[in-house]
Parts: structure tokens; C-alpha cells; sequence
């Protein structure tokens, strides 16, 4: 096979993966994080810089077009009751992106290369199969949201918003030519301008923290319904294609021989994973808390769609909190979308060693949106199947990261401790078992 460098048009479909090349903002980072790991005494806050960026790219997936749908409909049905859902849903996500985060940073490999260099070949091609459909569904979650937050902010058919969609994370992923720097620079925006709306959102709609609080420490449902809605938001919590993105954005980030920085790299990227999913917790909190202080009150509990929650909007808090809700969206869906992209590249070079150019992968992915579109199906009720989907591949993510991650022998120092272990295997356990539910479920209601 030819060995084409992926950035060039032409070549066979296939091409062997080839590194990226090094930019100058790639070399001042990684300086500077060698620097800081030869350095002595206690890290100065500025230390912090050159070893943030994956999390925050790993975090969009937890606030993607799909947390708007589940959080504002838990908001809107019960009130601020399912809080601590949200709480204990980050805290999840924190250990996960963690541990994958780890496995890159001691092997030097993400996990479908390590799937596919300690599992039989069948498995290894079933379980690309799977992760490439998965892939897929997340991605087309992502594209839909994009193309309605257009749709909604500027009046414009879908289907011209969903090919606008398509160009614009084109151009995202474009910046990968440039380094990862320069990426990681503007999810990170999307992901604040994401914060920021919901922070404009909580100040608009003065929810009741007593409640919240009440919440947050006194743990409950109220029946069938809000169990199938905390599982809902439970099960969402780990995107199988993050877990495999994670691990490759710190397998050869900054690249360490010495044991000692590899374990103070680990601990910077410890702080990456806690602010990055800290924000993405907040955020989810606050589009469940807005639902639930500006729906449940004024008794609008059956908020179906992200398309009726922007319109209900402006009748209750104003014009301007129903733009910022659309602001929110498109950022999410436009982040989300680059990063679902990157995370199919990731999935076929870990399990192939093979890729595809990104404007072949792009089209692939954006073709089951737009068809959606097209046929003029309902996209949040698509949406919401598509994560049906994305139940599938929970346990070929999380059961390898966790076997892997507990294993002296490839993880040396940074091998997970025995209770860091047992508590991997109880969050992989109760996921898993609440996907299930929750698939199970919705096939129910679906047919």
C-alpha cells in the first residue's frame, strides 16, 4: 500500500498512519513542559499551562448535543431532583478520562492500539466494527445538534445548516495540520463560550438554591420515570470514542523516558482531567438547573425536543436568553462534531493501523445526518436513538481500559492501586448495567 501522507488528496483509500508533523507551537509546549518537569520545589501555577488541552477536548463529549436533550428534559419533568445525578455522573467521567489518560501517557499507545496488540485478530476487527458504528452514531448526535443550532440562531433550512455543519468541522479539523496546540486552543474557546452561555442562563433564570442544595445532599427519585431519566444521564456519562481519543492525545504528547516524569506528568494531567470535567459538570448542572427553574416552575413539564426548549425560551425569560441557548448549542455541536471526527481516525489507526483521509471521513460520517435531514425525520428523536446505539459500545471501551490500566507489566509505576482498580471495575460495572437498562428500555418505547 501507498504511504501517502494523510493531508494530501489522492493515494489509495487506505493509508498507513503517518506521524504528524512537529509545529512550532508544538516545540514551544513541549519545551516548556520539559522545562517544568526538570525543575525542583512545588509547581507555580503557570507550570500548569503546557500539560492542559486533552481533557478539555476529551470534555466536549459530556457537554454534546445529546446532554442538552437528557439534562433539559430532567429538568423540565422534575425539577431540580435529579442533581445529584449530574454530581455523581461527573465524578465518573473524572476517574475514567483519568485512567485513560494514564494508559497513553505509561505505554506510549491509545487503547485500540493496545486492543489490537493483546486481543485475537477477530476480536480485534469485531470490535472495530463496533467502535466505527458507534463512532458513527455519536457523530451524527453531534452533526445534528450543530445543524440545529444554525438552523434555530439564523432561520435557515436544515439541510443548508447541516452542510454548513460539514464545512466548519472541516475547517476545525484543519487545524490539526498546525499541531495539536492550536486545536486544543479552540475547543477549549467552544467549551468556555459553552460555560459562559449557562452561566448567562443561571443569572436569567435565578433558580432556587435551597433546592439544589436539598439535592445534592439528600439523594432520591420520584418514581419509574425519573429513574429511566437518571439512568438516561448515568449512561451518557462515558462516550466509548472519548475513552479512545483520551488515551492518543497523551500517548505522544510529551514524551518521557524517566519514571519519575512520567508519574509527574500523570499528576499534571490529573489537574487537566479535574478542571476540564469540573466545566463539564458545571455545565450540565446548570442545563438541568435553568430547565428546572424556568420549565418546572411555570408547570411546562413535557419539554420534547431542544427545538421547543430554545422557543419556549423567549416567552419566559426574553429574546436574549433563547439566543444564548442556540449559542450554547451550536458551540457544543460544532466542538463535539470535530471531535467525534478525530476520534474515527483514532479508532481505525489503533485497530488497523490504517486511516483515511479526514475529508473521506468527514463525508462518512456527515452522510447519515444529512439523510436524516433530508427524509425529514424528527432530529431530536433521532438523536436520542442514536445514543441507544452508543450503549453498544460501553463495554468495548471501558473493559479494556480497566484490564489494562491494572496491569504491572504494561503500566509499571503508574499501574492503577488495588482499590483505584476495584472502583474502576464497580463504575464499569454499574455503566455498563444502567446502558443496558436503559437500552433495553428504549427499544421498548421504540417499538
Amino acid at each position: 500500500m501507498s504511504s501517502k501522507p494523510l493531508n494530501k488528496l489522492g493515494g489509495n483509500f487506505f493509508s498507513r498512519c503517518l506521524p504528524p508533523p512537529s509545529t512550532a507551537s508544538d516545540d514551544a509546549t513541549i519545551l516548556a513542559a520539559q522545562k517544568v518537569l526538570k525543575g525542583k520545589g512545588k509547581p507555580a501555577l503557570g507550570d500548569l499551562l503546557p500539560f492542559l488541552g486533552p481533557a478539555f477536548i476529551a470534555s466536549v463529549a459530556y457537554v454534546d448535543p445529546g446532554n442538552f436533550a437528557t439534562n433539559i428534559q430532567g429538568g423540565a419533568e422534575f425539577g431540580y431532583l435529579l442533581v445529584w445525578v449530574i454530581i455523581a455522573s461527573n465524578l465518573m467521567a473524572m476517574l475514567i478520562q483519568a485512567l485513560s489518560a494514564k494508559l497513553g501517557i505509561a505505554t506510549g499507545h491509545n487503547l485500540a492500539e493496545m486492543c489490537r496488540e493483546h486481543f485475537p485478530r477477530p476480536v480485534v476487527w469485531g470490535m472495530w466494527v463496533v467502535s466505527e458504528v458507534v463512532a458513527i452514531a455519536t457523530d451524527m448526535a453531534e452533526f445534528l445538534g450543530a445543524a440545529l443550532g444554525f438552523t434555530l440562531l439564523f432561520h435557515i433550512p436544515l439541510l443548508i445548516s447541516g452542510l454548513l455543519t460539514a464545512v466548519c468541522t472541516v475547517l476545525l479539523l484543519g487545524l490539526q495540520r498546525r499541531g495539536f496546540r492550536p486545536l486544543e486552543a479552540v475547543i477549549t474557546i467552544l467549551v468556555s463560550i459553552i460555560a459562559l452561555c449557562y452561566l448567562l442562563e443561571i443569572f436569567i433564570s435565578r433558580p432556587d438554591w435551597g433546592q439544589i442544595g436539598l439535592s445534592v445532599v439528600t439523594p432520591r427519585l420520584d418514581g419509574t420515570e425519573s429513574l429511566l431519566l437518571a439512568v438516561g444521564i448515568l449512561g451518557a456519562t462515558v462516550m466509548p470514542h472519548v475513552i479512545f481519543l483520551h488515551s492518543s492525545l497523551t500517548q505522544k504528547r510529551i514524551i518521557v523516558d524517566d519514571p519519575a516524569h512520567q508519574k509527574r506528568i500523570y499528576r499534571f494531567e490529573i489537574i487537566d482531567v479535574i478542571i476540564a470535567m469540573g466545566i463539564a459538570g458545571l455545565v450540565n448542572m446548570a442545563m438541568l438547573v435553568m430547565a428546572a427553574s424556568t420549565f418546572h416552575t411555570n408547570g411546562l413539564t413535557n419539554i420534547a425536543s431542544i427545538e421547543e426548549a430554545y422557543r419556549t425560551l423567549k416567552p419566559l425569560l426574553g429574546n436574549a436568553s433563547s439566543k444564548i441557548f442556540g449559542i450554547s448549542l451550536l458551540a457544543s455541536g460544532l466542538s463535539s462534531s470535530a471531535v467525534g471526527t478525530m476520534a474515527g481516525q483514532v479508532v481505525m489507526q489503533g485497530f488497523l493501523k490504517r486511516s483515511i483521509h479526514i475529508w473521506i471521513r468527514r463525508l462518512v460520517t456527515m452522510l447519515p445526518a444529512l439523510i436524516v435531514i433530508a427524509i425529514g425525520l424528527d432530529p431530536t428523536r433521532t438523536l436520542v436513538i442514536s445514543q441507544v446505539v452508543l450503549s453498544f459500545g460501553i463495554p468495548f471501551a471501558l473493559v479494556p481500559l480497566v484490564i489494562f490500566t491494572s496491569q504491572r507489566k504494561l503500566m509499571k509505576n503508574l499501574v492503577n492501586h488495588r482499590i483505584t482498580t476495584a472502583v474502576a471495575c464497580i463504575v464499569a460495572g454499574l455503566i455498563i448495567a444502567l446502558n443496558l437498562y436503559l437500552l433495553t428500555s428504549a427499544i421498548q418505547s421504540i417499538f
